[in-house]
């Protein structure tokens, strides 16, 4: 998985994520970062979230740069642990998106998803519980995404 991460011109830090197609199998309609699951010809998981982000939304890996990774995020459905790495970017990147899979590309200031951090009570598999989310106008960001989140403000809390 990769966090692309971009400065605008007003000095602004927003990530960049996908929003899945509703029409999907598997989470269907949810906001997320780039990403999937590991091929045989990939090196290392770095080289995944690169190869994955370029599928999805055309950003080439040459025009990344790996700067850290987060902790690896467990997801509860699908016992999978997902490995984030940020990286950052030059801001206007036009966008191809694989229309298959990805709905649009999303540029959310991080302020913005700062500011509209909660806890939500949702229900999964007809079981309830409250998860930390973040609501960017019409953007429900939750779950793993929502994790990944918390800690990549936390780990730039720290550097400030």
């Amino acid at each position: 998985m990769l966090a692309p991460l971009y400065l605008d011109a007003e000095g602004v830090l927003h990530a960049v994520f996908t929003k899945r197609r509703d029409d999907l199998r598997r989470h269907p309609g949810e906001i997320s970062f780039p990403g999937g699951r590991r091929d045989p010809e990939d090196q290392d998981l770095t080289a995944t979230a690169l190869r994955e982000a370029h599928e999805e939304i055309g950003l080439p890996a040459d025009a990344v740069q790996i700067v850290g990774a987060l902790p690896p995020t467990p997801t509860f459905v699908t016992s999978y642990a997902v490995y984030p790495f940020v990286g950052i970017i030059d801001p206007g990147f036009a966008w191809t998106v694989a229309d298959a899979e990805v709905e649009a590309v999303l540029e959310l200031p991080l302020d913005a998803i700062r500011a509209g951090h909660g806890r939500q009570r949702l229900m999964r598999r007809g079981v309830p519980f409250r998860m930390d989310s973040y609501q960017v106008g019409d953007h429900f960001i939750w779950g793993a995404t929502a994790r990944m989140v918390a800690d990549l403000l936390k780990r730039l809390d720290s550097l400030s």
